[in-house]
């Protein structure tokens, strides 16, 4: 059963916490993984690359120079793809590179990744991450207490200002909500510093 230190705001450790063995004790899923960093990776692209064909570009009709004798190569037209300010081969045109998985793969990447982190030790459960004002000093202290300093994904259960406001400004710190936690952000993130409720309530959507 894989288990996490619990700490309170103040950074002290106030004991552990049993995960869930269905969520973060699985094999990880590499296949799957890939696949999903793939579908987010091609999701984010936005595909408005163009550029202009041979047909599209503007140039003159006539001939270059005269078909034979001057011992250059033979030559039609300016806007040919070899020539300088001519038209591109096969050239790009905007298009939609998003894709979807289905729900069984996405949600075994999610569970994939959160049993890499736990297997690593780098999941943190807070016994409430609130903030009683926006103050980046105080939350980055608390990090610090915590030993996160670099990269972390906060997760808490709702949507919660002071802490994303207190988070934004902090290097390699992002705010995340149970609800919509991604397997991608997880990846990319060092230490998962999750909120004692937001674990409750992953560990009940998707045991």
């Amino acid at each position: 059963m894989p288990k996490a230190n619990v700490f309170n705001m103040a950074g002290e450790k106030i004991g552990e916490i049993e995960l869930s063995e269905a969520i973060f004790g699985i094999e990880p899923n590499k296949s799957v993984l890939h696949d999903y960093v793939k579908m987010h990776l091609a999701n984010c692209r936005q595909g408005t690359q163009s550029a202009l064909t041979k047909g599209e570009v503007d140039f003159t009709t006539k001939k270059p120079w005269r078909q034979k004798g001057t011992g250059r190569a033979r030559a039609g037209y300016a806007g040919s793809p070899v020539w300088t300010h001519g038209g591109v081969a096969f050239a790009p045109k905007p298009r939609d590179y998003s894709y979807s998985l289905n729900k069984k793969v996405k949600r075994l990447a999610l569970k994939s990744a959160l049993s890499a982190k736990a297997a690593e030790d780098e999941i943190i459960v807070v016994d409430s991450i609130a903030m009683d004002e926006i103050k980046t000093k105080t939350f980055k202290t608390f990090l610090e207490k915590i030993g996160v300093s670099g990269k972390a994904l906060v997760v808490t259960e709702n949507v919660d200002d002071a802490v994303v406001k207190s988070a934004r400004n902090l290097a390699g710190v992002t705010t995340t909500f149970a609800n919509i936690l991604d397997p991608y952000m997880i990846l990319t993130s060092g230490k998962l510093v999750v909120d004692k409720a937001a674990l409750a309530k992953i560990e009940e959507v998707y045991a």
